[in-house]
Formats: C-alpha cells, sequence, structure tokens
C-alpha cells in the first residue's frame, strides 16, 4: 500500500469504530478540507468557524432529508492525531445510517481511507516515529493487561527513546570517521580508536539485553503457549474445561478420546495463557492416535511451559520418575500436577510429597486447588523485567533489525581489531545506524511503510 503524493492531500473518511449495530458509530475524517466537507453536510453551527477541540450537536442532511442527529467534534490542524484537520461524526450505531453519512461524505469530497492511513499521516506529520506507530496497532489489539502495558509503554516512546540513546553515540563517532576521510591525505585522527571500541562494546551489550527481551515479548504479544500432557485419561481434557469454565474439550472415560490438540486462551494474573490439551502419551495401534501422540510431542518441544498431569489412582511412582526425566532432559519447564487427590491412596500422596515436594496436588473435577495451580504458573512466567520498566522487545521485525544491528557492531569491533582503512570502517559504522534507523523510521522505504500500515484496521 503506497500513495501518491496527490492521495496524501486528499480528505480521507472511514468508519473508527467496529462494524456492525451498536449505541453509536464514529466516523472520522482527516485532510485540508475535513471541516469544509463535514459543513457541507453539517446542520448547526458553522464548523469553520468553531475552535479546536469542540464538540458540536446538530444533523446531517441530504439536502432537505434528515439523516441522523449526530455530534461532530473538530481537532484543527496541527493539534489533531493526524496533526490535519480532523472530525469525529458521532452517529446511531446503524449501519444505514453509517453508509449513507460515508456515501454523502465522499459525494461531497472525500475519499474512503486505506488501511492504517490515519495512522500513517500521522507518522509522515511527525506526531511520532514509526515504532511508537505500530504500537497503536498492537494496543488496540491488547487483550491482557501486560500485552496493553508493553504497547502503551512503546506507544509513548518508551522504546524509540531507547534506539534513539544508542544510535546518537554512534552517530558522533561516524561523523568523525567521516571527517578523517576528508584529511586522508593528512593523516589526523578525529575518532579515539580506544574510544570507539569502549561505546561500540557498550552498545553492543544494550543491543543484546533488547534481542534477549524479545522471547519475553513474544510471550507477553502472543500468550504463553502451555502444553497439558499426560496419559491417556489423566485428567487433561477435565482440567482444560476446568480452567475455561466452559466444556471446550471432550471428557470421557474411553481412553484416547482427543485424538488431535485442542487449544484456548486464558488470562490468568494479565497474563494470556494459551493452553494446548494434548492427545495423551501412549504406545497406540490406532494410526489416527498416534499421529495425535505424535504432534503432543512435537507441541511439548515449543511449548514455553508444561503441565505434566497424571492419575494418582492410576500411576505408580515408577512411571512418574521415567516422565519426569523424560521431562528434564527435554529442557522445558514444567510443573508436577497430580489429579484426582479426592480419590487418591493417603500413602501414596505422602510418598509423593516426600520426594516431589513441588508437586501441586489438584482435582480438575472437583475444580480443587485450581488456583493453586494458577499462581504456580504465573511464578514460572519471569515478567520481573517487564514489571520493574524495562525495555522490552515485542515486535518481530525490531527484533530482526536489532539482530542486524548486533552483526554490524561485532563487524566494527573486529575492524578496530584489524585496523581496517576508514572508508570500511565508517561503511559497517553506517551499516549499524542504517538498521537501528528501520526501527524508528528515520531509515525507510515506500514498501516497508506499505507492509505495516496495510495490517491495521480502516479507519485507524
Amino acid at each position: 500500500m503506497s500513495f501518491s503524493l496527490h492521495e496524501k492531500e486528499d480528505t480521507i473518511v472511514a468508519l473508527a469504530t467496529p462494524q456492525g449495530v451498536g449505541a453509536i458509530a464514529v466516523i472520522r475524517l482527516s485532510g485540508k478540507d475535513a471541516i469544509k466537507i463535514t459543513n457541507r453536510i453539517f446542520k448547526g453551527k458553522d464548523l469553520e468557524k468553531q475552535a479546536s477541540h469542540t464538540i458540536h450537536f446538530g444533523t446531517i442532511r441530504d439536502g432537505d432529508k434528515i439523516i441522523d442527529e449526530v455530534l461532530a467534534s473538530v481537532f484543527v490542524a496541527p493539534k489533531s492525531f493526524t496533526k490535519e484537520n480532523v472530525v469525529e461524526i458521532s452517529t446511531h450505531g446503524s449501519s444505514y445510517i453509517v453508509n449513507q453519512v460515508i456515501k454523502l461524505l465522499v459525494r461531497h469530497g472525500a475519499r474512503p481511507a486505506k488501511p492504517g492511513e490515519f495512522t500513517q499521516r500521522a507518522f509522515l506529520h511527525g506526531q511520532f516515529d514509526l515504532a511508537q506507530a505500530e504500537a497503536v496497532a498492537d494496543l488496540i489489539h491488547s487483550d491482557s493487561e501486560t500485552s496493553h502495558q508493553a504497547a502503551m509503554n512503546q506507544m509513548r516512546g518508551g522504546f524509540s527513546s531507547e534506539i534513539q540513546k544508542l544510535r546518537n553515540e554512534l552517530i558522533h563517532f561516524a561523523s568523525m570517521i567521516e571527517l578523517e576521510l576528508d584529511f586522508g591525505e593528512e593523516d589526523v585522527e578525529f575518532a579515539n580508536r580506544n574510544d570507539l571500541k569502549v561505546l561500540v562494546e557498550k552498545l553492543l551489550r544494550a543491543v543484546e539485553l533488547l534481542i534477549s527481551s524479545f522471547d519475553l515479548g513474544n510471550v507477553i504479544k502472543n500468550g504463553v503457549p502451555t502444553v497439558i500432557a499426560g496419559k491417556p485419561n489423566a485428567g487433561k481434557s477435565t482440567l482444560l474445561n476446568a480452567l475455561l469454565n466452559e466444556e471446550k474439550a471432550i471428557v470421557s472415560e474411553i481412553a484416547g478420546t482427543t485424538r488431535d490438540f485442542i487449544e484456548d486462551e486464558i488470562n490468568i494474573g494479565g497474563v494470556i495463557f494459551r493452553f494446548i490439551d494434548t492427545a495423551g502419551l501412549r504406545e497406540t495401534t490406532d494410526i489416527i492416535e498416534a499421529i495425535g501422540v505424535s504432534r503432543t510431542q512435537e507441541k511439548m518441544k515449543t511449548a514455553s511451559l508444561i503441565l505434566y498431569l497424571f492419575d494418582l489412582t492410576d500411576t505408580d511412582m515408577v512411571e512418574i520418575n521415567r516422565d519426569i526425566n523424560r521431562l528434564e532432559n527435554q529442557g522445558v519447564p514444567f510443573i508436577k500436577v497430580a489429579n484426582k487427590i479426592d480419590k487418591a491412596s493417603p500413602d501414596f500422596v505422602r510418598e509423593l510429597k516426600a520426594k516431589y515436594p513441588d508437586t501441586i496436588f489438584i482435582s480438575a473435577g472437583q475444580k480443587d486447588n485450581l488456583e493453586v495451580l494458577k499462581s504456580r504458573i504465573l511464578e514460572l512466567v519471569n515478567l520481573d523485567k517487564f514489571r520493574t520498566g524495562n525495555t522490552i522487545v515485542t515486535n518481530i521485525r525490531h527484533y530482526d533489525s536489532l539482530v542486524k544491528t548486533r552483526h554490524s557492531l561485532l563487524d566494527v569491533l573486529e575492524g578496530l581489531d584489524r585496523q581496517i582503512t576508514n572508508d570500511f570502517l565508517a561503511m559497517d559504522i553506517r551499516r549499524s545506524l542504517h538498521y537501528l534507523g528501520e526501527i524508528t523510521g528515520e531509515i525507510t522505504t515506500d514498501d516497508l511503510l506499505a507492509n505495516i500500515f496495510s495490517k491495521f484496521c480502516i479507519g485507524k
């Protein structure tokens, strides 16, 4: 999605609230003629004579025909989201009314907005940088406290200021190296190589810290993939249903009922967990069930957390020891969850507690001790960095640019050690600056902007 110069001068219009019937709908216009175009169909005060950030009651009319009674909010450039003239028309939430008003505005000179065009205009007019613009989309789609907080921090410039600080420190040395190139024949040194090495090493540590935060950021943004694994009939589907408070998975006394995995999201303590109920782990001659078991093993390898669930009435210590050894070798964090505590032998429970004191004892069917299990799940998700306000990378594009920055900075260090010529050293530094600039939009292309903003909803 790219825009011609003419399109960037257009006044655009779109529905800013979700499609469908509701109490109200908000139609947004932005552009040089936004107020003028609205004024042509608005019967009330003369909107072109009103101050910015004011709301006015009136009617929308097509000639003598009244379409609706509305509130028109006026934002005069540059004091608006896009830094252009903006009008937001609050109508009743009928899809018929919305369509009639938008058609009327288009007839009077507006153009239907493309996906993300309002936010793109805000970026192009310097309202915020590219990383902050992307955070707008993340904020809209945030569905937990942590994802909302991460998006809000990025939108308010927390991540951008971190990147800008790194870039500014490197720009000074880049300019000194470039200056040396201009005086190449005079053998002068404006950039102290030891100071440059110290700076690059410092930048590398900061970049690597941001890169390492992406695993946590990805969890915050997309949820923690959590696999419920165990033998058939251990109670995996019952546990998923109990956590969800709905009958999502089929529960049966017949072993091997779950042939494929069932997935749903649960918000625990402001964090989204993607719980995956899997086929029971066992040897089987059933071809379909065997495929399910194979998929379970694959899911376990890619999970961030495994709930190892076993039935206290149908599992002995030999099986539990074997399964725990396998899980420890797999390297994925796991919680030992003993099910059917209400039916278990007290002696076996005491034996298990003595050997594995961190076991959580529950009854999925009776929903006993589920809150204890949820607390343990939260403990294993390390959100300490996030809660202390450290910058967290949540965007794969930013992560990719940071990885490229790290490679370029390592090239700078290698060049310093090998005492390469200034032109090659300058090239490596410029490349590092380029990748950092890609994150905030100081270095960008039309294709990159088109790819980013095309993922936004129309009206944002």
